[in-house]
């Protein structure tokens, strides 16, 4: 069964190289491999794959999110690096200062320069 295996998100990306120099220079990411399709990225013990498609930034849910230990820490350091925050105010989901409590858990989202959605939480 698919649960006995890893699983690999991918990320669409319209121009595959802007995007390898924004998780570089922003997020600190550097890829683990380069192949003709696209890129495959490590973060700790996961992975994801960027790719290059006409559809990339056209999904308004999050694509991907990172566990984080500490939610304000995290964002302070990205914003420190140009990230911004994106604010939701609905039913059920309320930021402050880029950041929203949902009982014990914390999350925060942003976009990448191809118009990704991206997040973090903090169980």
């Amino acid at each position: 069964m698919l649960s006995d295996f890893e699983v690999t998100a991918t990320i669409p990306v319209s121009d595959l190289e802007r995007a390898k120099k924004f998780y570089a220079d922003k997020l600190g990411l550097r890829p683990i491999q380069e192949t003709p399709g696209g890129l495959f990225y490590q973060c700790k013990n996961s992975h994801f794959f960027m790719y290059p498609t006409q559809f990339a930034g056209t999904a308004q849910n999050t694509a991907v999110g990172w566990e984080v230990d500490h939610i304000e820490r995290e964002v302070n350091e990205l914003r420190s690096r140009g990230i911004k925050f994106e604010e939701y105010d609905m039913p059920g989901l309320k930021t402050v200062e880029g950041i929203a409590t949902m009982g014990a858990e914390k999350g925060a989202w942003f976009k990448d320069s191809e118009g990704n959605i991206l997040s973090m939480i903090q169980r």
